[in-house]
């Protein structure tokens, strides 16, 4: 084993160890372990199984189950724009077409609903809520992100 894995591993348990004993661990440790790294590394499987008593197989399906947890790091932006039905009706598909050009820099990721139906198509970037957003609002709002640098 490497140092740099030793650490890896030692940050990784550090996480752990406080949440690990909470009725229901699995997902406030999978929630920790995201803040912590951005995501959730594929190092941290074996790890939280032991710490849970729990299959390998049960943390990666629960890891992939859900859209919120990513197994690599995000870029240095994530955008999630709404794909339920009242976005899709006011031209969320067409947005998401459009955003799908974006990746790299920005993460892009699905999600469904974000409270915003009567004023869709509607996204998130970096936890800033955007409405009523056009393929050409969506081009201004990145544009401005990649001018802040």
């Amino acid at each position: 084993m490497t140092d740099l894995t030793l650490r890896a591993d030692e940050e990784i348990s550090a996480v752990i160890e406080p949440l690990k004993h909470l009725p229901g661990a699995l997902l406030p440790i999978l929630h920790a372990l995201q803040d912590r790294f951005g995501h959730v590394p594929k190092e941290a499987v074996p790890v939280v199984a032991k710490a849970l008593n729990l299959s390998r197989a049960e943390v990666h399906g629960t890891i992939s189950y859900y859209h919120h947890f990513r197994d690599e790091p995000a870029g240095r932006h994530v955008v999630q724009l709404c794909r339920a039905e009242a976005c899709q009706a006011v031209g969320a598909d067409a947005l998401w077409a459009h955003a799908e050009g974006c990746k790299g820099e920005f993460t892009l990721e699905p999600v469904y609903c974000l409270g915003q139906c009567a004023i869709g198509p509607s996204m998130l970037i970096d936890e800033e809520i955007h409405a009523k957003v056009t393929p050409a609002k969506f081009d201004q709002l990145t544009a401005a992100l990649r001018g802040a640098k």
